[in-house]
């Protein structure tokens, strides 16, 4: 990061004239190295002065003989080279000849640019961030910062730092020069706000270390605990669900505690936490939220809201010739501004869809062109971003297996008729039989005392 801070380039800068014309102004940063261009020369005799000429630096003459380099000063052709500056004030460049008459002659006035940030170490989300850039001079030019994203912000610059804030903020002095710096943010990397998936299809929920940071970066702040909470959409009390806790011991680990069928999606000792599931439902809409806990109970967290489409048919998907049927592809709740859905029916069905972007579709009467596979698609500024489908199958009034379930009823019924006719025959003919066995006398008289 120091680095950053401390060019060691060497810094051509743009420059701003007197009206003489013998003056240069060069903005410089302390530790930067700058090089002084002389003016064009036939070498005679060349002098390097600083401050009024209270100090001769370096020195050229015609015969090849030159000054050696010294302290942070060097000379490359009639250019004197400043490494690490410390010193700022006016620098001189004279050009003589052998009588000592004065040829050409410039002044080069250093003015420090000192950029401050505060503190100068890694921040937490919601940590006080000041950033500074001065001008050492009574004419100051228009200073003013751009963001990570390009934003213009005024000079000095007092924030709470948050995860988008994290990058090289630059300093612009305007039309002369830019000088970075980097604010370290500690963070997790931008997810969406919103997941779209359907039932039966996979979907990865992201959180992932943002790209600058490290495990080793986050246990120096203090974290104590990383975790996947699950608020379900629909539920009573709005109470939270643990999925994972992180393991912080070596290997770095996401443990389960009630997964629902979720698993890391990738290694999670290089700072990916995303959690992925190979078949979403529809009770797994709701919100999950991937937090970072660290000393003193400070939070960084991000949430993702994922969105289960479904589509349902009432009466069902089996379904007569004739029949009404509702169809519903739904979220489970008000699609976001800018979302929009889709309906698009088998390719045989000549069915005229008024509003396709209703989330309710009602066919009055199917027909036999309406089977088939329809589908609901969600998009959102020309970009899709889940569907879902469902099967209708529609059968005939009179269908081939209606016939042979009717028929086969017929033939069921008049067996039964038959084996009850048999079953009553016999019944009949038994009592006959009894009745034979029971009285053989031809005259049967009635019992009773008769007279003698």
């Amino acid at each position: 990061m120091m680095n950053k801070l401390i060019q060691s380039a060497l810094v051509f800068i743009s420059v701003l004239m007197s009206a003489t014309g013998t003056e240069q102004v060069v903005y410089v940063k302390a530790g930067e190295s700058v090089t002084l261009n002389g003016p064009a020369s036939s070498y005679h005799y060349v002098d390097w002065y600083f401050n009024d000429k209270s100090q001769h630096i370096a020195w050229i003459n015609p015969f090849g003989g030159r000054s050696p380099n010294k302290d942070n000063f060097s000379l490359i052709g009639n250019a004197l080279v400043i490494d690490n500056i410390q010193q700022f004030g006016t620098f001189i460049y004279e050009e003589k000849s052998g009588n000592g008459r004065l040829i050409s002659s410039k002044t080069y006035k250093l003015l420090q640019v000192s950029v401050t940030k505060t503190p100068d170490s890694l921040l937490m989300s919601g940590d006080s961030l000041t950033l500074g850039c001065n001008v050492a001079a009574d004419m100051k030019p228009y200073i003013y910062w751009l963001t990570p994203r390009e934003e213009q912000r005024t000079n000095p610059l007092s924030i709470r730092a948050t995860s988008e804030d994290n990058g090289q903020w630059t300093c612009v002095l305007k039309n002369i020069r830019n000088i970075s710096v980097s604010v370290v943010v500690v963070g997790l990397s931008p997810a969406p706000t919103h997941q779209y998936t359907s039932v039966n299809l996979p979907l990865t929920v992201p959180c992932s270390l943002a790209s600058h940071l490290s495990w080793k970066h986050l246990k120096e702040k203090g974290i104590k605990y990383v975790q996947w909470h699950f608020t379900p959409k629909i539920s009573s009390h709005g109470s939270q669900e643990v999925l994972f806790n992180l393991s912080l011991e070596d290997p770095i680990t996401l443990r389960p505690v009630n997964d629902n069928g979720l698993h890391p999606a990738s290694d999670t000792t290089k700072g990916n936490l995303s959690l992925t599931k190979k078949q979403w439902k529809e009770a797994d809409r709701g919100n999950y939220t991937c937090s970072m806990i660290f000393n003193n109970d400070v939070t960084v967290s991000t949430t993702v809201q994922v969105e289960v489409l479904q589509i349902s048919s009432y009466p069902g998907t089996q379904l007569i010739v004739g029949q009404k049927v509702n169809l519903s592809c739904s979220t489970g709740d008000l699609l976001p501004a800018g979302v929009q859905l889709k309906w698009i029916p088998p390719e045989k069905s000549s069915l005229r869809i008024s509003d396709h972007h209703s989330t309710h579709l009602t066919i009055p009467e199917v027909g036999t062109d309406d089977k088939g596979r329809w589908r609901c698609e969600l998009w959102q500024n020309n970009i899709p971003l889940t569907s879902a489908t469902i099967m209708l199958k529609i059968e005939p009034i009179l269908s081939v297996w209606m016939l042979v379930i009717i028929c086969g009823a017929a033939v069921i019924i008049i067996l039964l008729l038959v084996l009850a006719f048999i079953l009553c025959r016999r019944r009949q003919r038994a009592t006959r039989h009894l009745r034979h066995r029971l009285c053989r006398c031809k005259n049967p008289k009635p019992k009773g005392f008769y007279r003698t």
